[in-house]
């Protein structure tokens, strides 16, 4: 059997910026296994899988080792890919995934993404968090992923994670987040379980931090930058149970994955 397969940089202007994905369109659902080969294979931070249902999309998402709960540049990545080369007449697609429906709405160049709020709660410093960051965080909240406040971009810049020791914490990832010196806020993403350590863009990363600096700067509309060595720009919007995270796309490559009938 053979299908298309997209590369797309998302929260993107243009190629080499922002955090790429790889958009696979099915017309049904392959093995686990095939889906994790694939995604191995790719070898990108996401590999996204689109089956089209009646009147819906289902969407799944699997790093180079394992299916992840939520994505949100491989979503807007996969919004792109529908709207524009599977259904061009749409301005909204509705993806049934792990994380429930989410909503991603074409406005211009914008993809606007509703994704579930995630707010952190606080804890103390883990005393593995701070020698695994190399810095002193001043506040800890945990979510599906630790969040690490920080005091300024400096901090967030100068750190260097040890993820021998990241990996031992009990969560999926480890944000960084600090007040930006030309955005609301900062961050970084480590997910140290993953071949791919930092994340370069990280959508499910602000459903927690959204929550947060929404809340901390008495604002519900942020303009964020993760700074990563590619770097992107959000636009995010704090919607009570829910979070607005916006960004264009960009698209770098297609193609057409081929798979021997044992495999699929």
């Amino acid at each position: 059997m053979q299908f298309n397969q997209y590369i797309v940089d998302a929260f993107a202007s243009r190629p080499f910026e922002g955090n790429p994905a790889a958009v696979c369109l099915l017309d049904h659902w392959l093995p686990d296994a095939t889906l994790a080969a694939i995604a191995a294979e790719n070898n990108q931070s996401e590999t996204a899988f689109v089956v089209e249902a009646p009147g819906r999309h289902e969407l799944r998402w699997f790093t180079p080792t394992f299916e992840i709960d939520l994505c949100g540049h491989a979503t807007l990545a996969s919004a792109f890919v529908v709207m524009r080369f599977v259904r061009p007449s749409l301005d909204t697609v509705a993806f049934s995934t792990r994380s429930g429906v989410l909503t991603v709405r074409r406005d211009g160049d914008l993809y606007r993404m509703d994704l579930p709020s995630r707010p952190g709660t606080p804890t103390e410093v883990p005393g593995l968090l701070a020698q695994g960051l190399g810095l002193q965080p001043t506040e800890v909240l945990m979510a599906r992923d630790c969040l690490a406040i920080v005091e300024s971009e400096d901090d967030v810049l100068r750190c260097k994670p040890d993820f021998d020791v990241l990996a031992r914490l009990p969560s999926l990832g480890v944000i960084v987040s600090a007040p930006g010196r030309q955005h609301d806020f900062v961050s970084r993403a480590f997910f140290p379980t993953d071949s791919l350590k930092e994340d370069a863009v990280t959508g499910s990363a602000h459903c927690t931090l959204v929550p947060y600096w929404a809340r901390r700067l008495g604002k519900t509309r942020l303009h964020a930058r993760q700074l990563s060595q590619r770097g992107g720009d959000l636009l995010c919007e704090d919607l009570g149970e829910r979070v607005g995270i916006a960004g264009s796309a960009v698209l770098f490559a297609e193609g057409v994955i081929h798979l021997p009938d044992s495999v699929a």
